[in-house]
């Protein structure tokens, strides 16, 4: 049976219903993940959870320790990977509480520790990367999505950008020209590192708050929140219904 890894982003630092069996902290050539490495019961099948910004919330996005997380997972057991991450709406239909299961990413990160393939390596090694997200685990999500009657978008751009501070207009005005329909700051180098391992991994992306000019006035934490709170309940079900598929 696959065991499932879930990373939860900004919100979901815990899963509610999850039955705890052993909690592990695990050390990595990389060094130590975010958070202990859950491992338990959700949707009746066996499920890791680690929180990607550590539980309390408190590591930012461009500090994730994203190479320890993933490697850590992997020992731990995992043969899939669903990563949850919050994200600002670009495209018109990527309104606050809006879905989407994305199917391509553009990278705007810089100095993140981004490849397992450097250092002290037998050889150097080039990982196809054409369709970053697995296809099986995205059906998995829509239909999951479908079902629970939630507003989503089955295909969508993820602009990955280095954060912690929000994009400017004009930032937004080029992603927009690029492609991208929904913009986040944790989406690489994790999507890569788990094709590194040969992880499976698909992403469940949460829209908090429209993207800079994609409203009037400027985004603020409180109305993130709020749409935090709407959503990361629908999440659980989505993931609870996937798993349970």
């Amino acid at each position: 049976m696959t065991v499932h890894a879930i990373i939860g982003g900004t919100g979901l630092t815990q899963l509610t219903g999850f039955k705890l069996h052993r909690a592990q902290l695990i050390d990595t050539p990389y060094g130590r993940p975010s958070a202990e490495i859950l491992r338990g019961e959700y949707g009746g099948r066996e499920v890791l959870f680690l929180a990607r910004h550590g539980h309390p919330h408190r590591v930012p996005p461009h500090q994730v320790n994203y190479r320890a997380n993933l490697w850590a997972l992997k020992q731990a057991g995992a043969d899939a990977v669903l990563a949850v991450n919050a994200v600002g709406g670009i495209h018109a239909a990527m309104g606050a509480g809006h879905f989407c299961v994305p199917h391509q990413i553009i990278d705007y990160t810089y100095g993140r520790e981004q490849t397992f393939f450097e250092g002290d390596i037998d050889h150097v090694t080039h990982i196809d990367f054409s369709y970053p997200y697995d296809e099986a685990l995205r059906e998995r999500l829509i239909g999951a999505l479908a079902a629970e009657g939630f507003a989503f978008s089955s295909h969508g751009v993820y602009g990955c950008t280095q954060g912690p501070r929000l994009e400017t207009v004009a930032e937004i005005v080029r992603m927009e020209r690029d492609g991208c329909d929904i913009v986040g700051m944790t989406g690489m180098p994790e999507a890569a590192l788990a094709r590194e391992l040969e992880l499976p991994y698909a992403c469940l992306a949460l829209v908090v708050n429209p993207a800079a000019g994609k409203a009037s006035g400027v985004i603020t934490m409180a109305q993130i929140e709020a749409a935090l709170a709407a959503g990361i309940g629908k999440a659980r079900l989505v993931l609870a219904r996937m798993l349970a598929g």
